[in-house]
């Protein structure tokens, strides 16, 4: 087993879905992705929270197996976000942003925890990822994941960073803007061609899709009989699918569809809580029940013709 480096943004989160409210909630993209990683490898956390981050979420990120000594305590407020949904699920709506300490985060790596094998970046300015990649020594695996912000404000830098990426995780609409490509399987092939040998299109309530060289895999998403918070649900996704890959501690192509299928079962629990408390309640039973009823759902019986 290897354990995995997240770098990303810790938050404070104010939701409101048609299922309810909650302020001040722990979120941020390297929380997400690191409880989702904890799940099935040891993670080291770095990111940077304010004066007013609460012990009681340190000690729950501790209690989940995940090194937060990298995670910085500067003078002032905490990263946050404050934002809502409406019937569409698939769309938030912001209302606040307050970046905080995140505004002067620059991620420092040092001693040993250059050395992890297994790498996230969370979607941060793609100048903090390279900044990020250029400390560590030789990672085994690095995913990487943007959004349309970067993507329109700062392309070449983002290209930079994926040359040294092994694989990109995005939607539809980010690898159009990235790769021009209006079809998903072009701009798929395009995008590889800019550095990641493997490309996933996260599809939402739709599962996900990974393009590998010469193949191509489709995960469909677990049902669900209701979804409450689909905060994160991305970054949880992204989180379980490089733990998952840690956990095993080498890259083929079995593991890597695997990992899709860890990724979307893992989500699957994030969306039907608000904010993190669903995924720092999982436990490996709940999610092997769910494994379970996800393989009977999902196997395809072959066709005679």
């Amino acid at each position: 087993m290897s354990e995995v480096l997240i770098v990303g943004s810790v938050a404070y989160d104010g939701l409101k879905t048609p299922y309810g409210s909650l302020e001040r909630t722990l979120g941020g993209a390297a929380t997400y992705s690191s409880l989702a990683a904890s799940l099935f490898a040891p993670v080291k956390m770095v990111g940077v929270v304010g004066d007013d981050f609460k012990d009681a979420d340190l000690k729950m990120l501790g209690r989940h197996g995940i090194n937060t000594e990298l995670v910085t305590k500067e003078k002032g407020k905490t990263f946050y976000w404050k934002g809502y949904y409406e019937n569409d699920m698939a769309v938030a709506h912001t209302v606040k942003i307050d970046l905080g300490v995140f505004e002067r985060f620059n991620p420092r790596i040092t001693g040993r925890s250059r050395n992890i094998p297994f790498v996230f970046l969370a979607a941060i300015h793609p100048d903090l990822q390279l900044n990020v990649l250029q400390q560590m020594i030789k990672p085994k695996f690095v995913v990487l994941d943007t959004r349309d912000l970067w993507i329109n404000i700062t392309k070449p830098a983002l290209i930079k960073v994926l040359k040294k990426t092994d694989l990109a995780v995005v939607n539809d609409q980010e690898i159009r803007l990235l790769t021009g490509e209006m079809h998903l399987l072009k701009g798929a092939r395009a995008l590889q061609k800019m550095g990641p040998k493997i490309v996933i299109v996260k599809k939402g309530e739709h599962g996900a899709m990974m393009f590998g060289p010469g193949w191509t895999f489709l995960s469909p998403a677990v049902p669900l009989d209701y979804v409450v918070d689909p905060t994160g649900a991305g970054d949880t996704f992204a989180g379980a699918f490089i733990g998952y890959l840690a956990k095993y501690g080498k890259i083929n192509e079995q593991l890597l569809k695997q990992a899709v299928i860890a990724g979307n079962l893992v989500a699957s629990f994030t969306v039907q809580g608000f904010g993190t408390k669903t995924i720092s309640a999982l436990n490996k039973a709940k999610l092997k029940k769910r494994a379970g009823e996800y393989h009977k759902f999902a196997s395809i019986p072959k066709l005679k013709i």
